[in-house]
């Protein structure tokens, strides 16, 4: 997280500076802009400083030489003045030398005539010069002006910027500080990570060590035991049986039993379409009662005549594909195989359509030019020509897009399984445009039967079959619609349960693929019906639990158990001996009770009643011996046969049989004890078994455990070198970038500090002039 926000603020930071270094680069350009600018005003102003002077040395010149000419003018008046006295004076003697004077009059007139125009001459080229010079120095004065507040603008520009680069400076200053810290931090998490890594890859070695061994182990048993791996090859996996979603199966079967209802109720529909428009036929435009119809509505009657032979079987496609829909099967495009059957019989009745679409267009045409039809039932019947053509091209597209869902249980290399997502979603367009063709069929019939019932040739028959078509036509509209609305509904369950293979798989599974997993599927559940029995008398939850807390708890070994069986059998056998003998002492017991019974009877016959209680207290201690005998269930039981007629042998005999009942319940009862004793020994041994499975089930995840945290260890060990690298790579980067900031900011600020020196120069100079 550190470092994530540290490089952001270094972007966010980079940014700006970027964007100042930008801003700097602009601001550097015009001030050399306008350095060059002020250079050339600089040597414009130069040379017109010179021009100015060279005016000013010429204006001068033409001064002192305006004054030695007035001084000169002024001489020659003063001269005039004197020799015009003189003249006066001597004028007689001054004509002869007055054509002189004359001639240097004329002279001196016209030299000065000529100062005058070159003084005027010269005075215009001096006044021009002067208004030159203003204008010039009004120009220079406002571009002096404008200069300095650009100059002023940009220097408030510098100091913002200087502002600006001293408070980032700043920033960088204590974002470094910051840095600093951080990479200290960051240093000592460094060095104990690196220490963690040195843990690690002594844990690392060990458990490699074990791992190692344990993987030989298991793979010496894997190539022993494992005869192939199913997983490898995709036609193998084509073969496993997939789970049971019982779900799934019962909302599939639901949705065919509504998906047979809407095609039960279109088929309906269709079949009394057809009915009725043979009917129509019939009636008009010629009523074949009356008149004999065209051979053309003959061979389209004809035609519709045989339209069960294609509609029926639509239904009964639909039928066998619900059928073949049970709560066993699993229900994908590759399996189901109806669906095929299905395509094949909408192709015919498709083919149906093709065959009577010419002759229904005539039909129409033929009314159309019949003297009974009007404009508006012209119309109409052109509108019901349309749509007749729509509704087959529309039968069409949906038999294409049935016949592409059909391929799979068919031909899997067809198309690509996520291709048949916008097969699936045509077919849905499809269905909603069939329900729009129909309902712009519903409307034009409509409009054709209530104009054709105002005509006045209309009979009852015509009006009553018209009546008929159009409710025919009313109930293909909602069934079309209910259809669509109904696929619309399901389109997502329909894309999620394409093929029952795997979903990275781009293909479906090929037919006899799926035929054999299905009759895997079948075997299993054979298989499994045959597994369920009725579950003996398990012991009570909590009193399993107690047992299992003992036997798990017990301390005693598997030899002791043993043991303790082995006792346990011996006394068995033991026992088993001792019936035997018992049962071999009641056998002779029998025999000499028999002879006693024999004898006395005989001894009866002879002697009196005395005798008879003497002989009947000796055979009861002979009996009472006789019942010291164990184990004589089976001979005691037999009725012992006495031709005694006395009550006394009577009595006595049940004595002997009580006896021996008494006798015969205690060794059942030590036997049923033996038999509890084997039973006992026998769950114990069961218990120590499942005690010794449930050890291995521990020791098979404990290695388990061990192969994920060796794994996580090895993935944790990758992630602290990326970790260690990428906090090397950013100290690194930190470092570098913090340099290359503190060069660009040593360089930024020389730079500004030459714009200053430079702008103050600039300011100096345009206050100077």
């Amino acid at each position: 997280m550190a470092s994530a926000e540290l490089q952001g603020k270094y972007q966010k930071l980079a940014q700006e500076y970027s964007k100042l270094r930008a801003q700097n680069q602009v601001l550097k350009k015009g001030v050399v802009d306008e350095q060059a600018n002020s250079a050339a005003l600089k040597e414009q102003l130069k040379m017109k400083e010179q021009s100015l002077r060279k005016l000013q040395q010429e204006m001068d010149s033409l001064t002192f030489r305006n004054l030695q000419l007035a001084k000169r003018v002024e001489l020659l008046q003063d001269e005039l003045a004197l020799s015009e006295p003189r003249g006066k004076k001597n004028k007689k003697s001054g004509e002869s030398s007055s054509q002189l004077s004359q001639e240097q009059k004329s002279v001196f007139d016209e030299d000065l005539q000529k100062k005058i125009e070159e003084n005027e001459r010269l005075h215009i080229q001096f006044f021009e010069a002067d208004e030159q010079h203003k204008h010039v120095e009004a120009e220079l004065r406002s571009r002096l002006a404008t200069l300095e507040t650009e100059a002023a603008q940009h220097q408030a520009v510098v100091d913002g910027l200087t502002r600006k680069y001293m408070e980032t400076i700043e920033k960088l200053q204590n974002d470094k500080a910051k840095l600093e810290v951080k990479s200290q931090t960051l240093e000592k998490e460094a060095k104990e990570c690196r220490l963690r890594t040195e843990e690690c890859q002594l844990q690392l070695k060990n458990l490699h060590e074990d791992l190692s061994g344990r993987l030989e182990e298991s793979l010496s048993i894997i190539n022993e035991k494992v005869p192939f791996n199913d997983t490898k090859y995709s036609q193998y996996n084509a073969l496993n049986v997939p789970l049971h979603n019982r779900r799934h199966q019962l909302k599939m079967r639901d949705i065919a039993g509504q998906a047979l209802a809407f095609v039960q109720d279109l088929v309906t529909a269709l079949l009394n379409f057809h009915t009725y428009t043979e009917q129509r036929i019939q009636i008009f435009p010629v009523d074949s009662a009356i008149d004999t119809i065209s051979p053309l509505n003959q061979k389209f009657s004809q035609y519709l005549h045989e339209n069960a032979s294609y509609v029926r079987p639509l239904e009964e496609g639909m039928l066998h594909l619900f059928e073949s829909i049970t709560e066993d099967t699993v229900t994908v495009l590759e399996t189901t195989v109806k669906l095929k059957t299905f395509s094949e019989h909408l192709t015919s009745y498709i083919c149906f359509l093709r065959k009577i679409l010419p002759y229904q267009l005539k039909s129409l045409e033929e009314e159309c030019e019949s003297s009974l039809c009007t404009s508006a039932l012209r119309a109409r019947n052109l509108e019901l020509s349309q749509d007749m053509k729509k509704m087959t091209a529309v039968f069409e597209k949906l038999q294409t897009y049935i016949a592409l869902l059909a391929l799979p249980s068919t031909e899997p290399d067809g198309l690509l399984r996520t291709n048949y997502s916008s097969v699936l979603t045509n077919v849905g367009a499809a269905l909603h445009g069939f329900h729009d063709v129909m309902k712009d069929i519903s409307k034009h019939y409509s409009q054709k039967a209530t104009i054709e019932h105002e005509l006045p040739t209309a009979t009852q028959k015509l009006i009553t079959t018209n009546d008929c078509i159009l409710s025919s036509v009313v109930a293909l509209t909602n069934g079309a619609g209910k259809i669509a609305s109904f696929f619309s509904n399901n389109l997502d369950y329909f894309i999620a349960s394409l093929s029952y293979g795997s979903k990275a798989a781009s293909g479906f599974i090929s037919p006899l693929s799926a035929e054999c997993m299905l009759q895997n599927k079948k075997k299993a559940a054979a298989y499994m019906k045959s597994l369920r029995k009725p579950l003996l008398e398990s012991v009570p939850y909590e009193e399993a639990l107690a047992n299992r807390r003992i036997l798990l708890s017990s301390t005693e070994s598997r030899e002791g158990l043993a043991q303790q069986v082995q006792q346990s059998l011996e006394k068995i056998s033991k026992l088993e001996q001792e019936k035997e003998h018992w049962m071999l002492e009641a056998q002779l017991a029998k025999i000499k009770l028999e002879k006693e019974n024999q004898r006395i009877a005989d001894k009866l016959k002879n002697t009196g009643s005395a005798q008879l209680v003497g002989l009947a207290q000796e055979n009861a201690a002979v009996s009472n011996a006789a019942g010291q005998d164990e184990a004589t269930a089976k001979a005691v039981l037999e009725p012992i046969q006495s031709t005694s007629v006395f009550p006394d042998v009577e009595s006595r005999e049940d004595l002997i049989k009580n006896h021996y009942m008494a006798r015969i319940v205690e060794l059942t009862s030590q036997l049923q004890l033996a038999d509890s004793k084997s039973v006992h020994f026998y769950a114990e041994c069961r218990a120590l078994s499942k005690r010794l499975a449930l050890a291995e089930k521990s020791k098979e995840a404990l290695t388990e455990e061990m192969k994920l945290a060796s794994q996580n260890i090895s993935r944790l060990q990758d992630e602290l070198t990326t970790t260690k690298r990428s906090y090397e790579d950013q100290l690194s980067m930190m470092s570098d970038h913090l340099c290359s900031m503190n060069e660009t900011l040593s360089k930024q600020r020389e730079e500004i500090d030459t714009l200053k020196m430079s702008s103050k120069g600039n300011s100096k100079k345009n206050k100077s002039r």
